[in-house]
Formats: C-alpha cells, structure tokens, sequence
C-alpha cells in the first residue's frame, strides 16, 4: 500500500507532520481528517526504484502512467472579477461540504468553459497535488488572483479556516461588484444621451446647416453676426471637424492613460477627480468604502495588520488615500493608532475616524471597518441617483440652448428677408 507525506494542524493550531498508509490521497486525507487534523498537505512518498533495468521497468510499471495535464488549452489574457466571483463562491461551498482541496478543484476544473480561468485551474491542481499549497499555487497566476485573495487564503489554511475565509472573501467579491455595477449601470444613461446628441447636432452641421447657407448667399441678404459664427462652425465640423469630434473621446482617455503612467501624473489626476462636484463625492466615498471593506475582511481573516495595510494600500485605486494609509501604516509600526494619521490626512469624514476609534478601543476593528462600508455604499447609491436625477434636467436644458441656438441663428435671415420682401411689396 502506498505510504503518504502529510502536514496538518491539530485542535491547537499545531502543525503536525507525520506518515499514513492510503490506497488514495484522497484516503489518506480521509483518515488524516479521522484523527481530529485540519489537512494543509499531502504528498504520496517517493519509493526507490531497484536497479537494473527489469527493476526500472517494473518499478515504472507499478507507478503507472505519468500524470497528464488537465488540460490542453492555450489561454491569453486575465480572468474577469466577475469569474474569479463565481469561482470563489464555488469554492468555499464545496470546502463547507467537506471536500478535499484538490478533489474541489478538480471538479470546478471540470465545471469551467475553455479560457484563462481553465488553465489556470488546471496548473493549480498540479501544483496541489505536488505538495504545495493552494496560496502557492495561486500566487503564481496574479493575473486571476491578486495579493488580496491570496494572503486571505493563505490566512484560511494557516487557521484551518479555509472555507469560512473563502466564503467571506466570496462575500467582499459579490459587494464590490455590486457597488461597480452600480456606479457604472448609473453612467450608462447620460453617457447614450450625449453621445447621441452629438450625433444629431454633428449631422445638422453637416447636412442641415449648408443647405441653408446656399439659400442666403442666393438672396445676397447680409447675415446676422450669430448666423455668421454657425455657418463658419458648420465649415469646420463639415470639413474636418467630425474627425475631431470622433477623436475626441478617445484621445481624451488615452491622454488620461498616458499622464497616468507617471507617479505624479496619477496623484494629479486622482486629485482632479475628488474635486469635481458630485462625481468627486462618488468617487471619495467609493474609495472609503473599498478600502474599510478590503481592511476589514483581511483583518477578520487573521492577517496581521501591518500586512493588511499594506494590501489595501495596493488595492484601494486612488493614490491620495494611499498616500493616507501609508501614513496610518507608518504611525502604526511606530506604536500609534489607526485613527490619529487618518484623520490628520483629511481624507475621511469624522463619522469614519471616530467609527475606527471606537473599533480600536472595543478591540472590533475589523466589525467597524465592514459597518463603515456597509453605510458608505448606501450613500453611494443615494449619490448616484441623485446624480442621475439632476443630469437629466441639465441635460434637457442643455440640448434645448443648444437647439434653440440652431433654430434662432438659421432663422433670423428669414425673418430679416420676409420683412424686406413685405416693406418693398408695401411701396410697389
């Protein structure tokens, strides 16, 4: 019978190391599991080939084929959070019920259509079954999975909690996406309404507008100065202006991309953005609500502080507050609060700082860091229809200017022509 490698935690939270007999390794698990041992790896012990080259043979026979790949596929690119969501929810169902980590991943393997997220899935199982851990393993695709999720499964098999950390990470994962769906979903609207007012206006200076313009230089009548300035934007959306106006968005956001690339190009920009009326709002409040979500979820995990700062650091998206938790990191090492640097940094309202204060003083940080977010994401979505509802008015009234502009500059010659037309019928 094959002799298996394990590693495992007792009741403590010690690690125990040790040798089982198993015809499988899920067995050796099963048995490992009987024992009263949280399983964090399991390795079928090498076994000596005999020398010669019938010994070789039959020792290969024994052993059996060499173990294949799961998969074949060739895949590009990263994995959707949407997946990655889908995926983690699977997962830490299937660790509640019981399930080995490989057996687990080799039937989400199963489960999954072809792309990244397969072959992915694919080398992790190997990985596993190698002996390494599932943290390892997933920490060599970054791609799918990121140092959040990562340090927080790493924090689940260390505790021997691994599917109450996948089930909480599932839980963060379906929350922010929500709160992106949101803001996004609310963009949409106003985003279709201008885009196709610019299609109609562009077309009535290029297609309109001309029209009227022969009919003037007919007459010979002398234009007025507001008619004079539509017909020469006309020319130029008609000559080559259209290209511009199509260009526009797409330089706007590369150029955006571009002054990003930079350190001081980002905090430039990330500023710019907190200071826009309303969106700011959206966007700060968003940010608070990301960054206490993400803490508060490392922190109930078991990750040590220090280290959870830094991760949120890295994740939260928006460069004035990380430049405001690496101030909190800084005091915190040196001994100091969180609240303290925070709310130097002015970059939180005084409900959140004083929310922390408390966490810290109760010793429920990680609690209060998830009610802060829980309450900034319900602001959000009062900010967000708020928004949607006072952009459609300043919509409207903006294409009404906008059209009224159009209408009065073409038809004040026609009102000028008609009234020399009556005065000159009125002295024949």
């Amino acid at each position: 019978m094959p002799m298996f490698q394990y590693e495992a935690l007792n009741a403590a939270g010690q690690k125990v190391t040790s040798e089982i007999d198993a015809v499988s390794a899920d067995e050796a698990i099963s048995k490992i599991r009987s024992q009263g041992y949280f399983t964090t790896k399991v390795k079928e012990k090498a076994v000596k080939k005999p020398k010669g080259a019938a010994g070789g043979a039959g020792a290969a026979a024994a052993a059996g084929p060499k173990k294949k790949s799961l998969n074949f596929n060739i895949s590009i690119g990263g994995v959707s959070n949407k997946v990655i969501t889908q995926f983690t929810r699977q997962l830490s169902t299937l660790q509640d019920a019981g399930l080995p980590i490989l057996r687990s991943l080799k039937i989400l393997w199963q489960q999954q259509k072809p792309g990244p997220l397969k072959t992915i899935l694919d080398q992790v199982a190997n990985d596993v079954e190698s002996g390494s851990t599932l943290s390892d393993s997933m920490s060599r695709h970054p791609k799918a999975f990121d140092r959040l999720y990562t340090n927080m499964v790493q924090a689940g098999e260390a505790g021997g909690v691994l599917d109450v950390i996948l089930q909480r990470l599932a839980d963060f994962m379906e929350k922010a996406q929500r709160l992106k769906r949101r803001v996004i979903g609310a963009m949409i609207y106003p985003a279709c309404v201008i885009t196709f007012a610019v299609i109609i206006v562009t077309g009535i200076m290029i297609v309109v507008v001309p029209k009227f313009k022969d009919i003037f230089r007919d007459f010979g009548t002398t234009l007025p100065q507001l008619t004079v300035y539509l017909i020469a934007f006309s020319d130029w959306v008609a000559n080559y202006g259209w290209l511009w106006i199509l260009c526009s968005p797409f330089i706007v956001f590369f150029g955006i991309k571009l002054i990003g690339k930079s350190r001081i190009g980002r905090q430039i920009i990330d500023t710019v953005k907190l200071k826009i009326p309303i969106i700011g709002q959206i966007l700060a409040k968003t940010s608070i609500a990301r960054f206490t979500r993400t803490l508060g979820t490392l922190l109930s995990a078991g990750v040590p502080i220090l280290d959870a700062l830094n991760i949120t650091r890295d994740t939260v998206g928006n460069t004035v507050y990380e430049k405001a938790l690496q101030k909190v990191h800084d005091a915190i090492r040196e001994g100091e609060s969180f609240a303290a640097p925070l709310r130097q940094a002015k970059v939180c309202d005084s409900i959140v700082t004083n929310m922390i204060d408390v966490g810290e003083e109760t010793g429920d940080l990680d609690k209060m860091l998830i009610k802060i977010a829980d309450n900034y994401d319900e602001e959000v979505d009062v900010l967000v229809g708020s928004l949607v509802s006072l952009l459609e008015p300043i919509m409207v009234v903006g294409l009404g200017l906008i059209v009224g502009t159009i209408v009065i500059a073409l038809f004040l010659p026609l009102v000028k022509l008609i009234t020399s037309l009556s005065s000159d019928s009125n002295k024949g």
